[in-house]
């Protein structure tokens, strides 16, 4: 079931905006997300919440000052995703413009799995001897990982922004907006942000020390293409303080102001970075990156965004795209398995998903999870063999469920059902015995059942309501594309009735139509619809300006149609 709602929006709040000098139909749709002054439009960096917001920030930025200034060897431990390639190059690129001594390790998801566990302590000690150890993105729930480094004289610095368990690890220190007493405004930032967060205050520290001023420090803006990069990738929040991270990091993508990684990367999937937008690092750049963390090592991914060699970034960024190009074939065949497994499931007597197969590669289980869950409109976890016994899960879930705390809820229902867990609301992870899986999957879906009402378990099309004629413009598509739209700050989708002039099947997978209103005629497409409309019928759409043989026209993108 599909239900179409229009944003609820208040008025006044529509009319400051206006009063403020923001045009009138953004006005209405940045009152719908929640916005009430034009200020929290700003995108300058003076505008970001400051890092003393962060509980114990100062207490690092001592602590790894003082470490710069000993010439203690610090080690990044990353984690395999985006977020923690990017959060791992902004840290090794940072820390050495602030003159660290800093080298990295990624450790291999198939072989040690995920976070700072006591394998990869012993890892990183027998490969890199460190004095100091620093993981982004992961580490709040590596308990046994940091015990471990501290019974051989190794400090750890834990940068993350995952949601902690009952316990937090005895590190020297842990930076994470998510960590209790923890009052930063913004709960959203990615493992990039915060690491950023972290080289902010280092250097604000180190200034006080008298080593640079304002004008003779180390620039840290030039890491913002690959903040930008990780924080969109990761799908967190676009709050009022990621939207500025990413705007500054698009601002200078577009100048051309970016890491040879980073442009490479536009290169190769034929994307153009002056016209950088967030769906290029959604979409585009993001899952080549990914890529290599999920078939192979991301070691690959990290060394593209941190040379400075534009041609080994070219070569890696094309071998990137091939890896990315296998991973595409393997999970269209994994959906495909997935689907016949789930062929006589039926969404109206289940709350949840859970499905395993023998011959799923665990590095692409997640975004199976991703489109069964797009598909089917319920949380869903996916297995993959994990070895010895074992099953990895990844989940994917739907506004009301949060992931992680559903897992909790069952690990205490069922002590000894789930080995390990973690995550956040919408994307979380597991480890269970193969032979647990029923049980596993009953009691999720107890929790499903629990938690979610049929309303909820309805997907909504949520729009702004209909469009001034007026506003069918390349113009106003330009003044929409100068914002920061991504997740949880969604991008304009109108709704209103047409008269279908005509539709035809393009490449047996989309709907090409020529729709009209009030006597103006519009192109529009429907990506993976085949299913024709009727002579009218109530369009729910976002607005693209296609550009063809030099000519740009409006076109209409079509999240959903019903007839009218």
């Amino acid at each position: 079931m599909i239900r179409v709602t229009t944003r609820p929006y208040s008025p006044q709040q529509a009319d400051q905006l206006i009063a403020e000098g923001v045009h009138p139909v953004l006005a209405r749709v940045y009152a719908a997300r929640g916005l009430s002054s034009a200020r929290e439009l700003a995108s300058e960096l003076n505008a970001l919440f400051p890092p003393s917001g962060l509980l114990h920030i100062e207490a690092a930025a001592v602590y790894l000052a003082d470490a710069i200034a000993a010439r203690k060897k610090l080690v990044i431990v990353a984690d395999y995703d985006c977020d923690g390639a990017t959060a791992c190059a902004v840290g090794l690129r940072g820390l050495r413009l602030l003159g660290a001594t800093v080298d990295y390790i990624v450790p291999n998801r198939f072989e040690y799995g995920y976070g700072l566990t006591p394998e990869i302590v012993e890892l990183t000690v027998r490969e890199k001897n460190p004095d100091i150890i620093v993981t982004v993105d992961n580490g709040i729930a590596s308990i046994d990982g940091v015990a471990a480094a501290k019974q051989r004289g190794i400090d750890v610095v834990v940068t993350d922004h995952h949601l902690p368990g009952d316990a937090l690890p005895d590190a020297r220190v842990i930076v994470n907006p998510n960590q209790p007493q923890c009052g930063f405004p913004s709960k959203n930032l990615a493992g990039v942000g915060v690491m950023f967060y972290v080289l902010l205050a280092v250097r604000a520290e180190m200034r006080k020390r008298g080593l640079f001023d304002a004008s003779t420090q180390p620039r840290l803006d030039t890491l913002l293409d690959l903040v930008a990069l990780g924080t969109v990738a990761d799908v967190v929040k676009l709050d009022t303080n990621n939207r500025i991270l990413v705007a500054q990091g698009l601002k200078r993508m577009r100048a051309g102001r970016m890491h040879p990684g980073i442009a490479a990367l536009f290169r190769v999937s034929g994307r153009e970075a002056r016209n950088a937008s967030p769906f290029d690092l959604g979409f585009a750049l993001g899952p080549r990156l990914n890529a290599a963390g999920r078939l192979e090592d991301m070691s690959l991914g990290i060394e593209c965004l941190v040379t400075d060699d534009e041609g080994r970034a070219w070569e890696i960024a094309q071998q990137l795209n091939e890896i990315n190009l296998k991973r595409r074939e393997i999970e269209a065949e994994m959906q495909d398995t997935a689907l016949l497994h789930l062929d006589d499931f039926r969404p109206a007597d289940a709350s949840t998903i859970a499905v395993f197969d023998d011959g799923w590669h665990q590095g692409v289980i997640g975004i199976v999870a991703s489109r069964l869950k797009e598909k089917f409109y319920r949380p869903t976890i996916t297995f993959a063999p994990a070895g010895d016994g074992w099953i990895k899960g990844s989940g994917r879930s739907i506004p009301g469920f949060h992931l992680r705390d559903a897992l909790d809820l069952v690990s205490k229902r069922v002590p000894g059902l789930i080995d390990k867990f973690g995550g956040h609301a919408m994307a979380a992870g597991l480890t269970i015995r193969l032979e647990h899986f029923d049980t596993f999957t009953e009691a999720f879906e107890a929790v499903g059942r629990a938690w979610l009402s049929e309303a909820q378990l309805e997907r909504v099309v949520e729009t702004d309501g209909p469009l001034e004629d007026d506003f069918y413009s390349v113009q106003f598509i330009e003044l929409l594309d100068g914002q920061v739209w991504g997740q949880g700050f969604a991008p304009p989708v109108f709704c209103d009735e047409f008269r279908v002039v005509s539709q035809r099947i393009l490449k047996d997978r989309h709907l090409k139509l020529l729709l009209e209103r009030n006597g103006r005629r519009y192109d529009a497409i429907w990506f993976g619809n085949t299913a024709s409309l009727g002579e009218r019928a109530r369009v729910a759409f976002r607005l693209d300006a296609n550009e063809y043989n030099g000519v740009t026209k409006v076109q209409l993108l079509v999240e959903h149609a019903e007839p009218a």
